[in-house]
């Protein structure tokens, strides 16, 4: 399944990467905020989430990053993007 329909069948959790700071400054409703340097000490807790993950950031460096390190870690999520193309198909549910 593309990533678009799995954002737009809200099927996972989205997941953004960014710093607080950037993520209090506009973000993608409902998604949840553990910046890229947490995502180690948080692997625990991100199994516990709906799967697929997707996960995005400013540009999709930093959520590419947190896709390589989770799959390692079993866990089912794509790269996202930036979080402004994540928004733009969830604003396409209907």
């Amino acid at each position: 399944m593309s990533l678009e329909k799995i954002i737009k069948a809200k099927q996972g959790t989205i997941i953004d990467v960014r710093s607080h700071a950037e993520f209090m400054g506009g973000h993608v409703a409902d998604s949840i905020n553990i910046p890229l340097n947490e995502i180690p000490q948080r692997v625990e807790e991100l199994r516990n989430l709906k799967t697929p993950l997707v996960l995005c950031c400013a540009s999709g460096n930093r959520s590419g990053q947190a896709q390589l390190f989770l799959t390692e870690h079993g866990i089912e999520c794509y790269n996202g993007g930036s979080w402004l193309d994540v928004n733009y198909y969830q604003s396409q549910i209907k």
